[in-house]
């Protein structure tokens, strides 16, 4: 069995790799502003941020979970992410994806979100 099991490349960004990077870096940096509110630590941290993409028009999908599907602020995160996304310079359309496959788990956490909740 081939291990290639997807033959499609992806096509190269128009917009210039410094500036696709300074981009992303600033699109985290949003993320990193919202919180989940009965957690002190961001959605990005959490690892409720699942794909960002970021098109050649600078429009910016993101699909996203969140820690539980009965979460109270599930019908307001999405607009809470969009909107501190939108607020990015450069930055297009926002689109906000919720998906709950895979469930969150702790596992998706990062390194400082175990150290901030004291999980390590």
């Amino acid at each position: 069995m081939s291990e290639d099991v997807n033959m499609t490349e992806e096509k190269p960004s128009a917009i210039p790799p410094e500036e696709l990077a300074a981009l992303t870096d600033d699109i985290i940096a949003a993320l990193k502003s919202v919180y989940d509110p009965e957690i002190p630590v961001d959605i990005y941290e959490l690892g409720l941020i699942y794909k960002v993409d970021v098109s050649d028009d600078r429009d910016v999908l993101i699909d996203m979970t969140l820690t539980a599907p009965g979460c109270p602020v599930a019908g307001t995160m999405p607009e809470m992410v969009a909107d501190a996304v939108r607020s990015v310079d450069g930055v297009g359309d926002v689109k906000v994806n919720m998906t709950f496959d895979p469930p969150w788990d702790q596992s998706m956490m990062s390194d400082e979100a175990r150290v901030a909740l004291n999980m390590y």
